[in-house]
């Protein structure tokens, strides 16, 4: 019988993206999940960590441990080499402790661990750009500095202010067009700000400059009538803000996350 009424832990969630939670309690984490979508959603991005992890160093994982650094050979130099008498049990159990995580379910683990240390960078940046999200929306006759017809300007200049070769996304394919954009302070510098305008009236905006934080998934924020997805990638933290529309919202951040950061370096 599967015991829906106990309290989903911390731990559980974290087993329950690397694949270590028993079959039944998976089934009632699973319905718990479905009942809470905040929780669901950082689960999400969890995985979506880990399974960046895994892309990006999975090739290393798999590769044969040097014989050098082989536990069993370092054990065998040490009682050789008479070191083994000023090395402790304690440490040759750290030791490999540390070989099993790398090798096995830590990957979850780190995903929390970047999870929790991006965690100031999202805060930061999903509220300067709710608050300039706020206060330009509102505009009409100055709601920005450059228009979007002076789209190189507004990238040269831009790009040059924030200290990164900054892509304006063109959002045309979802009947968005890009008002034009301004300069904002932002959490750790400069920050670019674009605008977008749909054929209702609708807006949308993305706030974005250096976070100095790790990648991370997106993270999704809705405050009031508001809501907006951030993220970090090479080192530059994005908010997509926009009315609390999950379903709309995801789309143009869909397109947003696919062009924003297209540079010569990322394409190779």
């Amino acid at each position: 019988m599967i015991d829906r009424e106990t309290p989903v832990t911390e731990d559980e969630l974290h087993a329950y993206v690397d694949g270590e939670l028993p079959a039944d309690r998976r089934e009632a984490v699973g319905a718990w999940l479905a009942a809470n979508p905040e929780q669901a959603a950082l689960v999400a991005a969890w995985r979506a960590q880990a399974d960046s992890i895994r892309a990006r160093y999975g090739d290393v994982v798999n590769e044969p441990v040097p014989q050098r650094l082989q536990l069993d050979q370092i054990i065998k130099n040490d009682i050789t080499s008479g070191r083994m008498r000023g090395r402790s049990w304690a440490s040759m159990a750290a030791a490999a402790a540390l070989v099993a995580f790398i090798a096995g379910g830590g990957v979850g683990w780190y995903a929390r661990a970047a999870t929790t240390v991006a965690q100031p960078v999202f805060d930061k940046f999903t509220a300067e750009a709710l608050n300039a999200y706020k206060l330009y929306v509102v505009e009409v006759r100055h709601p920005v500095e450059v228009p979007g017809s002076e789209l190189a300007h507004l990238k040269q200049w831009l790009s040059r202010r924030v200290g990164h070769e900054l892509n304006i996304p063109d959002l045309s394919s979802i009947g968005l067009k890009l008002v034009g954009g301004r300069l904002l302070p932002g959490p750790t510098g400069a920050a670019a700000f674009y605008m977008y305008e749909g054929p209702t009236g609708e807006r949308f905006t993305i706030f974005c400059g250096k976070a100095g934080g790790p990648e991370t998934a997106l993270h999704f924020k809705s405050a009031d009538q508001f809501a907006s997805f951030t993220w970090v990638d090479d080192k530059v933290g994005y908010v997509v803000s926009g009315p609390a529309n999950r379903e709309r919202l995801e789309a143009v951040t869909k397109v947003v996350y696919e062009q924003v950061d297209k540079t010569p370096e990322k394409k190779g």
